[in-house]
């Protein structure tokens, strides 16, 4: 019989983290179940000689980001992806899982973690439930994202995906960016801004929701278009349907502007530059060991006030 194999992937940086991936791996190799991680986190990670260590491919820029296609050579043979770290190691998991297909357990050990499923105090039920496989998995929407050097052009010059938010936002601390949005092919307004949040349901906790965008429920299909301190009359956040096409333009006397996605990967955007957002191609797959409503994760994330509350009468 294949030995089950699950891969590890953790924020070599934190303490917690260092324990937490200990743990966990102490806990497969118990039950016989294999465990691969990353040879450069591997070094920082006292971890035991029957783990499996590869190497991730570098890209030519030097990027921290995973090239694309990697994930899917790394994780070849793995039914899980364990992450743990706070939400931007969960972001940096997501890049794996989307290029593998592989579900994606995050464990959150830094402040909100949106995206974990489980605490720091719940790796023994971590362990136990990737053992009996007792957890389900479900498909979080994502976006693809064009750069169009010029909208009169139509020349693309960059394309990236994100999980949470694409965001066109400004270069220079000093001055505002000058953009155009537009919905399904046709313009919605013009201002000066800080930026503008593409964002997915799953991102509307993240970037969007400080931008004062509105939470969305993951089971809602939807595109969300936020704008940051824009200096307009008419500057409210946008819910559109999930097949609609999000467009924000640099519009050509301001200054360079930059694309930024998930808050990991970014590119310069030149004046009148179109940066374009769609419903992604491919989802990110995340295993759940909960069944919870959403309300009581953003309740308790949150740490939101329901003292009081006597519920729904019987």
């Amino acid at each position: 019989m294949t030995q089950r194999t699950v891969f590890l992937l953790a924020h070599t940086g934190r303490q917690a983290a260092v324990r937490s991936a200990e743990l966990v791996v102490q806990g497969l190799l118990a039950h016989g179940i294999g465990v691969r991680a990353l040879a450069e986190e591997a070094e920082d990670l006292p971890l035991p000689d029957q783990v499996e260590r590869v190497k991730k491919p570098q890209r030519g820029d030097a990027s921290t980001a995973l090239d694309p296609g990697a994930g899917s050579e790394l994780l070849d043979g793995c039914e899980l992806l364990i992450v743990l770290g706070g939400d931007g190691t969960l972001l940096r998991g997501a890049e794996f899982a989307r290029a593998s297909g592989v579900p994606m357990l995050g464990v959150n050990l830094g402040r909100v973690g949106f995206l974990a499923e489980a605490e720091r105090d719940d790796l023994d039920q971590v362990v136990g439930r990737v053992v009996a496989r007792a957890y389900e998995v479900e498909e979080r929407m994502t976006l693809d994202v064009l750069v169009r050097a010029d909208a009169g052009t139509g020349h693309v010059v960059h394309t990236d995906w994100a999980l949470n938010e694409a965001t066109v936002e400004k270069a220079a601390r000093e001055r505002m960016v000058e953009v155009v949005t537009e919905v399904d092919g046709r313009p919605v307004s013009a201002f000066g801004c800080d930026g503008v949040v593409c964002a997915t349901p799953t991102g509307s906790t993240a970037y969007a929701f400080s931008a004062g965008g509105p939470v969305v429920w993951p089971e809602v299909e939807a595109l969300l278009m936020v704008p940051i301190s824009a200096h307009a009359l008419f500057a409210k956040a946008l819910v559109t349907a999930p097949d609609s096409v999000l467009a924000v333009e640099v519009r050509r006397h301001t200054g360079h502007g930059v694309l930024w996605c998930d808050g990991r990967r970014s590119t310069e955007l030149p004046p009148g530059a179109r940066v374009e957002v769609r419903r992604g191609a491919v989802p990110v797959r995340l295993a759940r060991l909960h069944r919870a409503p959403f309300t009581d994760r953003l309740v308790a994330k949150f740490a939101l006030p329901v003292a009081g509350w006597r519920g729904a009468p019987h």
